[in-house]
């Protein structure tokens, strides 16, 4: 297990975000101690990629949270896990976490099926939980998931979005790859939903595991069956290598992603000959540099953008999810400080316009990302691209 680490704070945060930070807790106690949030991520195998960019992203909030003053005497900090995908090891992580009367808040990364394994514990021990992972039953029934929230895409949004892209191709016949997991599994069901519903079959789907590299003939004997459209629903890695075999297989028609297919703005120079003309349903965070800041909301995504480029050099679509859950956690310690019930109340009336998009929480739906948060990217020339 990768041993915990802490972070805290030095960078200025621009004035909307601070401005979403309202009110101070209404309780003096604790006012001056350090408020810590758990976080266990995909340190290491084969969703390392998603988890740094997660560790990364939580560590420049939370400086620019410590730097805005917004907390009063208090300072956030972070203590980061790896759980290496393994939900045995999520556990472990999560319950001790959960066990330090310190960490007010836990962030879980995007292994869906650690999220869910630890839904239980979560609840038991009542420790507000914010997952970033895709998988629907990470925040349903909500019944059995009072502490458990959910920033990433949702399988739903993500189908219905490329189903009427699918429809304004004019696409008849549409073959899906997706991964053997919960996400991918969830994928499909959608996606079978949404095409039953717009008239498009769906003859031809296979199946990957989510480790799996040596991909390109399963692509090939997929597209071998000339659908008009390749739906690919993996994380990014692999999203990449299946539109560059794609092509590779003289497949000419539509490749089309799902939202958590997104990686890092520019895609590996491995994959840029295969990957031109890719479409994919996201939020426009990742292609924000495209985006005239017509609104507050808009320009504090584009310094979000530069912020986090300027500090690592590249910018990774996963990124504004973990930032967006350091942000909700951090608007409720600034108004009720560490406790945890008062916390997750906060957490479950949530509404705000985040770095990914419009963000609301009720008590009836603890997935938070909206439909509006979808736009159309494209790839071009190695790097996505605002669609249109």
């Amino acid at each position: 297990m990768r041993p915990t680490r802490s972070l805290s704070a030095a960078l200025a945060v621009p004035a909307l975000l601070v401005g979403l930070l309202t009110g101070c807790s209404s309780d003096d106690e604790g006012g001056n101690a350090d408020v810590y949030i758990g976080a266990d991520l995909e340190l290491s195998g084969a969703a390392a990629p998603i988890g740094a960019a997660y560790e990364r992203a939580i560590q420049l909030k939370v400086e620019q949270v410590n730097a805005s003053g917004v907390l009063g005497g208090r300072t956030l900090k972070v203590r980061v896990t790896d759980n290496r995908s393994d939900p045995t090891s999520a556990l472990r992580n999560i319950g001790s976490f959960t066990e330090d009367p310190n960490v007010a808040a836990v962030i879980t990364g995007v292994c869906s099926e650690c999220a869910i394994g630890a839904a239980k514990t979560v609840n038991d021990r009542r420790v507000p939980t914010i997952a970033l992972a895709p998988a629907t039953a990470v925040a349903t029934p909500v019944a059995e998931r009072r502490f458990m929230f959910k920033l990433a895409p949702n399988a739903a949004d993500s189908a219905a979005a490329l189903v009427t892209e699918l429809r304004a191709a004019g696409a008849k016949k549409v073959a899906v790859l997706h991964t053997g997991d919960l996400y991918g599994r969830g994928g499909l069901d959608a996606m079978g939903a949404e095409l039953s519903k717009a008239g498009i079959e769906m003859p031809w789907k296979a199946t990957v595991k989510p480790t799996d590299n040596e991909i390109a003939d399963t692509v090939a004997g997929l597209v071998a069956n000339n659908p008009d459209s390749l739906v690919v629903w993996t994380f990014a890695d692999q999203a990449a290598q299946v539109a560059a075999a794609a092509r590779a297989a003289g497949f000419t028609g539509g490749i089309y992603l799902d939202a958590a297919a997104a990686g890092d703005l520019f895609l590996p120079r491995s994959a840029t000959k295969g990957t031109d003309d890719t479409t994919m349903v996201f939020t426009q965070t990742l292609v924000i540099d495209d985006v005239v800041a017509t609104t507050p909301a808009k320009a504090a995504r584009k310094q979000w953008f530069r912020d986090y480029t300027s500090r690592y050099g590249d910018y990774s679509g996963s990124a504004s999810f973990a930032a967006d859950a350091v942000q909700l956690i951090a608007n409720a310690v600034a108004n009720v400080g560490g406790d945890r019930e008062r916390i997750r109340e906060v957490l479950e009336t949530s509404q705000t316009d985040g770095l990914s998009g419009p963000i609301r929480m009720t008590p009836d739906n603890h997935s938070g990302l909206m439909p509006q948060a979808y736009s159309l990217l494209v790839v071009r020339g190695g790097r996505w691209r605002l669609a249109g």
